[in-house]
């Protein structure tokens, strides 16, 4: 049958990652060049089998071969195709089995190409990522295997998952599936899930280097740390998209009026964003002074072991999440293999300080050295706070014998402050000179951003008449968000006098400061997101009330008309309770709006689905909570002005672009250095690395 093809190939893949690994540490150990040959061509082979097991388990579920007990979970006949494709990332085999996937092809790409400049650490680097990668396979192999069956016991109810028949049961195959959960049944499973999954399997690629790093001793060296700044690039974007589409579905689906409410998955998404974000700006240090190297590759490893972490909390359920599957056998296993791997990684950062001195010490407290070193401490004091209110609820278990929950009051008064700081460091920054900063110079920068973000806070407050903490925090993005405008504006009046026209060198000053201005592009992006939080923490306006046919609510300067409610059968097994509105604004028609319920019947559950009028200002976000009679009773809705929440989704676009011209290769290409492992026996042989 086509499943038995695909378990052996998954068997297959797992065998081959599993020699590899060994083959590879035994050729770095005994200085055998063809033994890490063997093992990178057993990576690269790897790659085609997990992939004909991947879609073995799409095949099935697209064609609900109810046979496998995976299928009978996520899929169902009321599914359309598009839902029964994506379930392979919807249930906790397939996603583990598709994240495995990712990962054997993230580290197959490194090992594609030419291998000249890293060529000494080419047996640990196979080592360290296909110790991850086998651990994840061997997951799929041993515990959640896609490919298990149901089995039924005669003259019992009882039915049993397994790969292979048990003693004395039967093949059991039922007519329909369970469908997957209702909150994944919206189009954000197309892109949230596999971008998340992009995102955490990248940052093992950095995470090896720098372990190669160490036990090779090439953590003297800056070639690897730049090797890691490229990799972890692409993973941060990709966990950035994945950060994003998240807020997108939660606002779309979950009906609170927000994106983001610190739930645990949310937390364990944002974790290694920030240590990760940390690592790119102190890698900058490392690259251009020689500095923050043991922060650097410290800040690799805690990136992976959150990531590790992230995945722990989503795939166990050990904390209760609407994102996480059910509680599984993969705790301990899962738990013993993240404190393995940081306790060892750490051993051996500290074994290993003396190959990671600074070349330079740090000059002035007033410099860009410093600020670097400051941003780092923000981040880590930030996911930290973060990482204590989401691990609270184990640890007052633990300790008190009562699970308590931190809520979101906790995470916006502890970290509010310290991103507050992380901003205006981040538009402060770009003015500081390496070694030492004059006052005086810095002032003079920053005296008309600073003016005019002063009167534009005081403006907008007056006119809105704000809470008076919302003053500081619109002062503080007016003003960094100048800062930058001023950069740019800097740069381009200095070509200028070159006799350049504007347009001409805004695009030479971006072609040829890719990375400076591209930062500049994400910082901007990073501001205008934050606009949505701020627009949420201190403008949001609701109110709720019960409506009969033809009357009104208003809230602001908008009022909501009740026109009808209707009863209807949807797609994939829903009833689809929708009520009809029209939306006003000053006295005018603008939209006609459809909030609805839908009532998923196999899993008797619904859902609340709102309907949402969006602009620039501010969104809409309309919901039907109640009701009492079809087509003539009173209906409930609760209504939400949400100021400035679109600027979240436009952050998110300008942030991608930024990434996309920051890590755009340059025209001049620096000269490659060919390094070998050891000259006497471990000499680079002809064609090695895709030549």
């Amino acid at each position: 049958m086509l499943a038995d093809i695909g378990l052996m190939a998954l068997v297959v893949g797992f065998l081959l990652a599993v020699y590899a690994t060994a083959v590879s540490a035994w050729g770095g150990w005994r200085n055998e060049w063809r033994w890490v040959e063997s093992a990178r061509s057993a990576t690269l082979l790897a790659v085609p089998f997990l992939t004909v097991s991947v879609l073995v388990v799409t095949y099935s579920l697209y064609v609900m071969d109810f046979s496998l007990a995976y299928v009978v979970d996520v899929s169902s006949q009321s599914m359309s195709p598009f839902l029964r494709l994506t379930a392979l990332w919807g249930g906790q085999s397939g996603s583990v089995l598709f994240w495995a996937w990712l990962m054997n092809g993230f580290v197959a790409a490194v090992l594609w190409r030419k291998w000249q400049r890293d060529h000494d650490l080419m047996p640990y680097f196979i080592t360290v990522a296909m110790l991850t990668t086998a651990f994840f396979i061997g997951i799929v192999v041993f515990i959640t295997n896609p490919f298990a069956r149901l089995w039924h016991i005669p003259g019992t109810t009882e039915l049993i998952t397994a790969v292979f028949q048990p003693v004395g049961a039967v093949a059991y195959v039922p007519q329909d599936g369970n469908g997957l959960n209702p909150l994944l049944r919206h189009f954000g499973m197309i892109g949230h899930p596999p971008t998340t999954y992009l995102g955490f399997t990248g940052f093992v690629i950095p995470y090896a280097f720098a372990i190669s790093a160490l036990l090779s001793g090439r953590s003297r060296d800056d070639e690897w740390i730049r090797t890691s700044r490229r990799w972890t690039l692409v993973a941060w974007i990709f966990l950035s998209i994945g950060l994003i589409l998240g807020g997108r579905w939660a606002y779309d689906v979950l009906g609170w009026g927000g994106f983001w409410g610190w739930d645990p998955v949310e937390n364990a998404m944002l974790m290694p964003w920030l240590t990760g974000t940390a690592f790119l700006h102190s890698v900058m240090m490392t690259e251009k002074r020689g500095m923050l190297k043991v922060w650097s590759v410290a800040l690799i490893i805690l990136t992976y072991s959150l990531s590790l972490f992230g995945t722990f909390i989503t795939r166990t359920g050990v904390i209760s999440s609407v994102h996480s599957f059910s509680k599984s056998a993969l705790g301990p296993v899962f738990f013993i293999f993240i404190g393995v791997t940081f306790l060892g990684s750490s051993w051996l950062l500290l074994k290993r300080l003396d190959t990671l001195k600074s070349e330079h010490e740090l000059e002035s407290l007033i410099s860009r050295e410093s600020a670097f070193v400051l941003q780092n401490v923000l981040f880590l004091a930030i996911t930290f706070v973060v990482f204590l209110g989401t691990v609270f609820p184990l640890l007052s278990e633990l300790f008190t014998g009562t699970k308590i929950t931190v809520g979101p009051p906790y995470f916006q008064k502890a970290t509010g402050p310290l991103f507050a700081a992380l901003i205006l460091l981040m538009g402060l920054a770009p003015l500081f000179a390496w070694r030492k900063q004059a006052v005086k110079r810095l002032g003079r920068a920053a005296m008309i951003p600073f003016g005019g973000s002063i009167l534009w806070a005081i403006g907008w407050g007056y006119v809105h008449r704000m809470h008076p903490a919302a003053y500081l925090v619109l002062w503080l993005v007016a003003f960094v968000v100048l800062l930058i405008v001023f950069e740019f504006v800097k740069g381009v009046q200095a070509r200028m006098k070159r006799g350049e026209n504007p347009v001409t060198a805004f695009y030479h000053l971006m072609g040829r400061n890719r990375r400076r201005y591209g930062g500049y592009i994400i910082h901007l992006g990073v501001v205008m997101i934050g606009l949505g939080f701020i627009g949420d923490a201190y403008f949001q306006q609701e109110t709720q009330m019960a409506l009969a046919r033809g009357e009104s609510l208003t809230l602001g300067e908008y009022s909501l008309r009740f026109d009808n409610l209707e009863l209807y059968p949807g797609s994939d097994g829903r009833e689809v309770l929708e009520a009809t509105t029209s939306l006003f604004k000053n006295g005018e028609f603008v939209q006609t709006l459809n909030p609805r319920r839908d009532y998923f019947v196999v899993q008797q559950q619904p859902m609340t689905i709102p309907a949402v009028y969006a602009t620039p200002a501010q969104d809409v976000y309309l919901l039907l909570v109640g009701w009492e009679e079809i087509g003539f009773g009173a209906s409930t809705f609760k209504m939400y002005l949400n100021p400035l929440i679109s600027w979240t989704w436009m952050g998110g676009f300008v942030l991608i672009l930024g990434t996309f011209i920051a890590a755009w290769p340059e025209t001049q290409r620096q000269k490659k250095r060919s390094y070998v492992l050891k000259p006497d026996r471990l000499q680079p042989q002809p064609g090695l690395g895709g030549d």
